[in-house]
Order: structure tokens, then sequence, then C-alpha cells
């Protein structure tokens, strides 16, 4: 009798190894392109769970605006294929780990080492609104990191697949973590993408410099109370544009909040970090 472990399982040119991550509706293995030898990911989306929550349209729409993303702070989508019972998504391998694990293994950051985070994360961010694409769940563990140290997105455009709405008719994230969700995703009244990608873009932030989370509370309500009302306060070592700048991110009225081109064009971002991006991204 033939060794079933010994066949390499195969997706299309593609062959599948070990599980690298897991979601509520797919899982990511590693895989490398039997052609030229790539390493890639390969994102596994239950056809079922999809249909049942009736995110088809949604997955296809999305799915082609990503194929037209290359950004260098972006993880690039190569192509889609289907089987009878699964949707298999091929996207660039990144070897650096995530964000996430850097702040839990180094505590927090220097400030122009998270400022430089900042600036790439907010150049993916902007590049991807322009073209209709927005996050929805922008948390350090969506960030990764290449072997450079340049950070890379994940899962642009197809957060969708990683949120649920519950029976208490709110978004909520697969970790059930809202800690970097905009107020007016939690009143559930509807938003705009953007700016409440730009609100989980001041959450990141404060954490790369504090080490901790600007809005926790073991008590969801609670949680959401402090996050409705944007009830805060930044450590004693945070910069005074540092301060300034989370506070005009973390405004609870997505209205008055600054936005991505007023980031853009203020000190914050920009001090010393052209040179260091531009390195970076070569």
């Amino acid at each position: 009798m033939m060794n079933a472990t010994k066949v390499k399982r195969r997706v299309g040119k593609y062959e599948v190894g070990r599980t690298i991550g897991e979601g509520t509706f797919a899982k990511v293995k590693f895989a490398r392109n039997s052609e030229t030898g790539e390493p890639v990911a390969l994102k596994i989306l239950d056809k079922e769970k999809v249909l049942k929550h009736k995110m088809v349209e949604q997955i296809k729409r999305e799915i082609a605006t990503m194929k037209l993303i290359k950004h260098p702070n972006v993880v690039r989508l190569y192509e889609v294929m289907g089987s009878r019972t699964k949707i298999f998504i091929v996207l660039e391998f990144v070897t650096g780990g995530e964000l996430f694990d850097k702040i839990v293994n180094h505590g927090r950051m220097r400030e122009d080492e998270a400022r430089r985070y900042l600036q790439q994360l907010i150049n993916a961010v902007d590049y991807c609104h322009s073209r209709g694409v927005y996050h929805r769940d922008l948390k350090p563990e969506n960030l990764l990191l290449d072997t450079n140290g340049n950070l890379k997105v994940s899962d642009f455009g197809l957060s969708a697949l990683s949120q649920q709405v519950r029976g208490d008719g709110l978004l909520h994230t697969t970790c059930g973590t809202p800690n970097y969700v905009a107020p007016e995703v939690l009143n559930d009244k509807g938003y705009d993408g953007a700016t409440a990608d730009l609100w989980s873009c001041g959450v990141i932030l404060f954490v790369l410099l504090a080490g901790y989370l600007p809005f926790d509370d073991s008590n969801l309500l609670t949680l959401y109370k402090k996050i409705s009302t944007a009830e805060f306060s930044c450590p004693s070592w945070f910069s005074l544009g540092a301060m300034k700048l989370i506070t005009r991110i973390l405004d609870p009225n997505p209205m008055t909040r600054i936005t991505i081109p007023e980031i853009l064009r203020g000190r914050m971002v920009q001090e010393r970090l052209q040179a260091t991006h531009i390195r970076g991204e070569r």
C-alpha cells in the first residue's frame, strides 16, 4: 500500500505544504510554484461557508480589484483558482513574521521606527483607497514584515472573509477583538471605509509607541463606550507631535477626523522618513 504522506498535494501548479494560518472562512498553507520554485501563501476558502454568508459577489469583486493592486507595502495577490468545494487564492509569501510579534517580543518602539512603519502603512492604505479597496480589519496581526523589515499589509480587500456578523448585528473580527475598530463601525449605522481604516492606523501607531492598547477592557460594553467617546490617555514618553497626531486620528467623529492627505502633509510622518522609505523600497 502506498504511503499517503509521500504524495504531495497539488493545486494547479502549486505543491501544497504546511498550514501557516487559520481564520473563520479560510486556511492559509505554505505552497511552492512547481515551475519556478517560488514560495507562495495559499489561502483556501470553503465555498459552502462563503455561500452561506452570501459573500460570493463581494469576494469576486474584491479579488478582481486586488489583482490590480501592486504596491510595495501590500501583499500581492497572484491568482485565484476554484474547485467544486474550495476557492484558492495565491498570495505573496512574506517571511519576516507579524509586526504584532515584534511588539510582543521587544515591547514598544522608538518614535523614528514607529514613524517609518506608519509611513509605509499610510502609503499602502492611501493607495488602496484610491482604487476603491478598503481593509476594514487593520491590526498588527495583519501587518507582515519582509526580510528587509518593510511593512506588508495582508488581507487588503479580503478582510470581509475574516469578519462575521453575529447575533448582535455587529461586525466582529475573527479573534473577537474590536480594540482596533472605529466607533462608527461599532455603532452599526453604516460607515465610510476610508475614515474607519484611518482610525485603525491611529490605534496601531499608539500600540507601536506605547506597547499597549489605547482602548482595553474585559467588559465589551465598557470597551465600546471607551471607543465611542475616544476615552484614552497618552503615556508621558510620547512626543508632543505624536500626541497631537494620535488625538487627531482617534477623533470619535469621522466627519472631523484628520484625513490621510492631511497626515501626509504633516510633519510627524515626513520627518526623517523620506530617506528610509526610499531606501527600504529600492
